[in-house]
């Protein structure tokens, strides 16, 4: 699995309908959507005795509406019935609304498309639940991220298309009836391909739906609170949308005022930020390692608070009129297409790990609720988005850079509070670091460890990076057992101890903590975990394996589970193995070396001696430490 592309899914029945459907829902939404905005602005003169600038806030009002009326039973439904058939039945709402809307376009009823406008919104809300819903049901879980990054790259794509394509059939003889017969067309190409889903059955048969929105709301943010790491990730992938809202609903003015561009200025701000965020998505896939990897998310955070501040530190110091091809010629320019670029691949790092965290870690039965819950939530951001930047632009009178900048440093101060509320993000983005900075990692036959339920590791001790290594390389969370010296070492100790590392030590000296370490394995075991041991006791004081302690014995007589093999190859000589003297006191001379962690089969706990599993790490280690 780990050779194959995500690409693959696109030519596979389980993934590629539905990435169509989805696809064109995307390119359909704001096709109209634009279309509207563009006709009421330059053509109609505003609707209902109300200026264009009244109509166009009003129809983006109308759009988000149903999402906070309609999501609560959108996820109802999803979680209640086969999540093809809703998709279907959704794809049928939209080729019924885009032929009403078709009507209205060919003959300039721009009043009923506002009315349109938001029964296009309550599609998309009913859409959403079930949009993401489907995907682990339909992927494995090395499959996830990859997944991910398709839909997050084909829905701004989607929206970029969309949004060009209106511009451009604006510009034709007769903008409405092409426009009509357009998002009729890709309605209709969205139906076909969603009749091709296959079936994804119903999580939770039994629901009672209630059909109470704000009752049901509650109980949807009741739901997501279950999970405390996942109702962060709800949140910080909520920023995200009230970021990106900010940085799209702010491109008009700042291409007009801050580089005084022309209209085409706009459309390639728009392409760059849109392509950026599509290249950061697929990017995580390989980044990842095929699994969901939180330590990227992060790196995303971080980027997009550096970018920002970039783009505010260099913006143009005597702006001169321009187009779309100064964009690219001049240097300015050229600093400030590459911080949006940045920005936007900074954002597909950090939103579609989040997405599959959310997929991965939410139960089946209320997955599709927590959907909707974080559809509510994207929602309310992107009020609140619109609401600060009139407030800042309008009432406080700041300019749309020092806007960016100002957005920039809440990133920073957001990105600290979901970190210190949810470790494991820290956590996870050092272990990524490590493993893809000081080392390259080769990994050998890490499929042999199981998907799920309890598994036992067991692996050579080299240094005092085997821990980091392994967990930047296992798909899987690994509660580590090490030995209780290395928790009062500043750094090191403060990293074991958000890893939720077992401290271990002999019986003879420190028999509470003893005790309390099988305690602990056991429960870890119990509840279906990982649990690495490093069976020698201490690292390794001359490269060899030394014999493995009885340890490994007491546990899988405790709680008989698998046990797989690991072995570590080439950390020794390193600055944290004991080669040359103690670790850690002497100076670095090797970097970005190439180690290799592999696995053998896994041995049942009957057969799995102390004596059997040093042989078999001996001879996956081979001769060579």
């Amino acid at each position: 699995m780990e050779d194959h592309s995500q690409f693959r899914l696109l030519s596979e029945r389980r993934f590629a309908p539905f990435f169509v459907t989805q696809f064109a829902g995307a390119f359909n939404d704001n096709l109209f959507k634009n279309a509207l905005l563009l006709l009421v602005t330059y053509n109609a003169g505003g609707l209902f005795g109300l200026s264009s600038d009244v109509v166009v806030n009003l129809a983006a009002m109308l759009f988000i509406l149903p999402f906070f009326l309609f999501s609560a039973v959108a996820g109802q439904i999803a979680d209640r019935y086969e999540k093809s058939g809703i998709i279907r039945w959704v794809k049928l709402a939209e080729v019924a609304i885009m032929a009403v809307a078709a009507v209205g376009l060919w003959f300039g009823w721009h009043e009923m498309l506002l009315l349109l406008l938001f029964l296009m919104g309550v599609q998309s809300a009913f859409f959403g639940p079930v949009k993401y819903a489907i995907l682990p049901q339909t992927l494995d879980n090395s499959e996830l991220v990859g997944g991910n990054a398709l839909v997050e790259m084909g829905t701004f794509v989607a929206i970029l298309l969309g949004t060009l394509v209106a511009g451009v059939m604006m510009k034709a003889p007769l903008p409405g009836p092409m426009i009509a017969i357009a998002v009729l067309v890709v309605a209709g190409l969205g139906l076909l391909s969603a009749l091709k889903i296959p079936k994804a059955e119903a999580a939770a048969p039994d629901l009672k739906i209630n059909f109470s929105p704000l009752k049901e709301t509650w109980k949807l943010m009741a739901i997501a609170k279950e999970n405390h790491n996942v109702l962060l990730s709800v949140v910080a992938i909520s920023w995200f949308w009230f970021l990106g809202a900010a940085y799209l609903t702010q491109f008009p003015g700042f291409a007009k005022d801050e580089l005084l561009g022309d209209e085409t200025v706009v459309t390639v701000l728009l392409a760059i930020f849109t392509v950026g965020i599509a290249v950061g998505s697929m990017v995580c896939e390989r980044m990842s390692g095929h699994k969901v990897e939180l330590g990227i998310v992060p790196i995303g955070s971080l980027g997009l608070s550096l970018f920002g501040i970039d783009l505010y530190l260099h913006m143009p110091a005597q702006p001169v009129p321009s187009d779309w091809w100064m964009i690219f010629t001049d240097g300015s320019y050229r600093r400030v297409a590459l911080d949006l670029l940045g920005i936007g691949v900074s954002g597909g790092l950090f939103i579609v790990p989040l997405y599959a965290f959310v997929q991965q870690e939410t139960p089946p039965e209320t997955r599709a609720r927590v959907i909707a819950a974080l559809n509510v939530f994207n929602a309310l951001f992107m009020v609140a988005s619109a609401l600060l930047g009139m407030l800042m632009l309008g009432v406080i009178g700041l300019s749309i850079p020092e806007f960016f900048l100002v957005l920039s440093i809440m990133n920073l101060l957001v990105a600290a509070f979901v970190y210190q509320q949810v470790p494991e993000f820290a956590l996870r983005f050092v272990i990524w670091m490590m493993s893809h900075t000081i080392y390259r990692v080769k990994h050998h036959d890490l499929e042999r460890i199981p998907e799920e339920g309890p598994v036992l590791l067991v692996c050579n001790h080299v240094s005092y990076m085997d821990a980091p290594v392994i967990a930047g390389a296992v798909k899987r969370p690994i509660r580590f057992v090490m030995d209780h010296h290395i928790f009062s070492t500043p750094v090191l100790g403060t990293f074991f101890r958000m890893a939720k590392t077992i401290p271990i030590g002999p019986k003879a000296k420190v028999p509470e903590i003893y005790e309390s370490a099988f305690e602990r394995i056991d429960e870890e075991l119990a509840a279906g975990n990982v649990v690495c041991i490093f069976p020698e006791g201490r690292l390794t004081s001359d490269g060899d394996v030394a014999a493995f302690k009885s340890g490994v014995e007491l546990i899988l007589q405790r709680r008989p589970v698998p046990v797989v093999p690991l072995a570590l190859r080439g950390l020794w000589g390193s600055f944290f193995s004991h080669c040359g003297g103690p670790a850690l006191t002497h100076l670095p001379t090797r970097f970005w070396s190439r180690i290799h962690l592999l696995a053998d089969h896994p041995v049942s706990p009957e057969a799995a001696s102390a004596e059997v599993l040093e042989a078999k790490v001996k001879s996956l280690r081979g001769p060579h430490p």
